[in-house]
């Protein structure tokens, strides 16, 4: 049976009553792991308060964060600095000078563009080619197509249309999530999965970005994360004992 996931449940962390009808809803969607962003300072607490309520709603549960940096120096701290503290990292590219240097680097997950300002989507042909030599992905959130109206929802349609059609080319991975912040946002998977006819991905291709994608990335993260890892392909197996 296909395993579903949303990288991009933006719970509000302040109000853990709305937090828990957000959660327990996935739950009921179908969804059985949820990404939940937290700012780079979040402490242990926080992270585990919302562990717990995902817990009990039954579903696993992924910390995320989510950088804007300003240029790319400012990202290669961001990543030194965190990148060991959250199962996923997102990077939203307002130039693409932080565009290039996020779809090169293996230890960024998700890359995000803006959805007013067209103007700051990168993803080009050049940006392809990079993060298909990385492990980085194009991520598309659905809640903002069911907020906005009339032309500019044309347009970012016109905009994911391209870059869907580039993606594939390059044989970048696409994760489809819903960006909601509320549970008026919020859908089942494959409802998620029939709106991106709308910009030109197949059903298959929308099914794998709400599952096998996502899945792949958050497994990938907690073996890098976890003490046994000491490069890639190489793990610890086993440890002696003492006499």
């Amino acid at each position: 049976m296909r395993r579903f996931a949303d990288l991009h449940l933006r719970v509000p962390l302040k109000d853990q009553s709305q937090a828990e009808k957000m959660i327990w809803k996935a739950s009921e969607l179908g969804y059985s792991l949820v990404g939940i962003p937290f700012p780079p300072n979040a402490t242990r607490e926080q992270i585990n308060r919302i562990k717990h309520i995902c817990n009990d709603a039954k579903v696993d549960f992924a910390a995320r964060t989510n950088f804007s940096p300003r240029n790319s120096n400012e990202l290669l701290h961001d990543l030194r600095r965190f990148r060991r503290k959250f199962e996923i990292i997102a990077v939203r590219c307002h130039t693409k000078d932080v565009a290039r240097q996020a779809a090169k680097d293996r230890r960024v997950d998700l890359l995000q563009f803006s959805v007013t300002n067209l103007r700051q989507r990168f993803f080009d042909e050049q940006e392809a080619e990079l993060a298909s030599q990385a492990l980085s992905s194009l991520e598309i959130e659905l809640a903002p197509l069911l907020q906005l109206t009339s032309f500019s929802r044309v347009r970012l349609l016109s905009c994911l249309r391209r870059e869907v059609a580039t993606a594939e080319r390059a044989k970048v991975p696409i994760t489809i999530s819903s960006g909601a912040t509320e549970e008026q946002l919020m859908r089942g998977p494959r409802d998620y999965a029939a709106l991106t006819t709308l910009f030109d991905l197949p059903l298959p291709s929308a099914l794998n970005a709400l599952s096998e994608t996502p899945l792949i990335t958050v497994e990938r993260n907690r073996k890098k994360l976890s003490p046994d890892f000491v490069a890639p392909g190489i793990h610890v197996v086993g440890r002696k004992t003492g006499d």
